[in-house]
């Protein structure tokens, strides 16, 4: 049993409240107390029958304290890289022609086959461990660069193994089987569409918790997607939506209709055919449907989504980083808050919110992204005294972290 007394703490933000010159009182993985340090009870029963026998009492030097950041939606489990696509993609080639010239989502996938297992685990762990030490202690994670059952099921049981590791953060699988249509099914895309759903029950027994599907074109139309995520659905996994550019293909629709966890994406095409149109989010705010944005991705491609009006309609909104092989590489999720500040015209608190409990909610975690007690100890200590350095820093360092009570560095 490990007691453990985090004081001085000048600016707490907390998810619900600030509170100043504050403390936090944790009993092995979970917090006891939180308030402010004149307000520290001399004894806290079942923990602490004297305040001055914790075990550990570490003064944070008046710095701002903050939840473990929680990246909502990441891509994590591939080989290799795309440079050189990312290079002539910005000289003016369009997606469809470097697809067709063998790059694009097929060529991660090749080379994600052909990697031995311990390399591809090596790589996923130090990005893992990369988002750990900048923050982040929980972390959304995708499959989806296999797309054959025992290679994806594969993923599922890495993921899940690397989360036990120490310097790891919590881990939200997520099977992304349903990501696009391999070569070897080309022409029988019904049939792949009936494979994976046929694969979902063993992605929930090898540790999964949630099945997400890409609708969109180039991808699945609605009718596959509702397939693949009510299989999912039945046998006990989150449904979640990749909603794309073009949600008018209706994946805002199917999201209320088997009411997913979130939709993602939501990337804004202001040509007038296909954008998130007023009644699209009067849809999400009616139903509950969390909005997961990416500023990154959203920049890359040059489609906003509207997370302005998502807001005022009451829309639930949570960040992620879009971490993948082919647009963004950033694991630093305080990056990813100055970038929806700046991007999507979100105050400090609002992105620091979605980066938080936003994405404990849409990964259906309640026991994390607030600080109260109960709750997990997963704190931050910035290298700042006040949030509003989020969005001057773009990329905020933090000086310590504790995952669950522990330190990690």
């Amino acid at each position: 049993m490990t007691v453990r007394l985090l004081t001085n703490i000048g600016r707490l933000w907390t998810g619900n409240e600030v509170l100043s010159n504050a403390a936090i009182l944790v009993h092995n993985d979970r917090i006891a107390w939180v308030g402010r340090a004149p307000d520290l009870p001399q004894s806290v029963p079942g923990v602490v029958d004297d305040i001055v026998d914790v075990d550990h009492v570490e003064n944070l030097g008046g710095a701002l304290v903050t939840p473990g950041l929680i990246d909502a939606h990441t891509h994590p489990v591939y080989a290799g890289n795309r440079y050189a696509e990312l290079a002539i993609r910005t000289g003016g080639s369009s997606a469809a022609s470097i697809t067709a010239a063998g790059g694009g989502v097929g060529s991660t996938v090749t080379v994600t086959r052909g990697t031995d297992p311990w390399t591809l685990c090596n790589g996923v762990r130090e990005r893992l461990r990369g988002w750990l030490l900048s923050g982040t202690t929980t972390v959304e994670a995708k499959t989806g660069y296999h797309l054959t059952r025992d290679g994806e099921l594969a993923d599922v049981r890495l993921l899940r193994e690397l989360e036990k590791e120490p310097m790891m953060p919590r881990v939200h699988v997520t099977f992304l089987a349903a990501h696009v249509v391999p070569p070897e099914y080309f022409g029988r895309q019904r049939e792949y569409v009936e494979a994976v759903g046929a694969w979902c029950a063993d992605a929930a027994a090898a540790g999964a918790d949630s099945v997400d599907v890409y609708c969109d074109e180039g991808h699945f139309t609605t009718e596959e997607s509702r397939w693949v995520l009510a299989s999912g659905r039945n046998v006990g996994l989150l449904p979640r939506i990749h909603a794309g550019l073009f949600a008018r293909r209706g994946a805002v629709q199917l999201a209320a209709e088997l009411g997913c966890a979130s939709a993602d994406g939501l990337h804004h095409m202001s040509d007038g055919l296909h954008h998130m149109s007023d009644e699209d989010i009067a849809i999400m705010s009616r139903y509950g449907v969390p909005a997961v944005v990416c500023p990154a991705t959203a920049l890359q491609r040059g489609h906003l989504p509207p997370v302005r009006q998502m807001i005022k309609h009451g829309v639930q909104i949570a960040l992620g980083s879009d971490h993948n092989p082919g647009y963004c590489g950033i694991t630093s999720m305080s990056l990813v808050i100055a970038m929806a500040v700046s991007a999507f015209g979100m105050s400090v608190n609002d992105a620091l919110r979605a980066a938080t409990l936003g994405g404990a909610t849409v990964l259906g975690a309640p026991d994390r992204g607030v600080l109260a007690p109960g709750r997990l100890a997963d704190i931050v200590q910035w290298d700042a005294d006040h949030e509003g350095a989020f969005a001057w820093s773009f990329g905020l360092k933090p000086r310590r972290v504790w995952r669950g009570g522990t330190p990690v560095q």
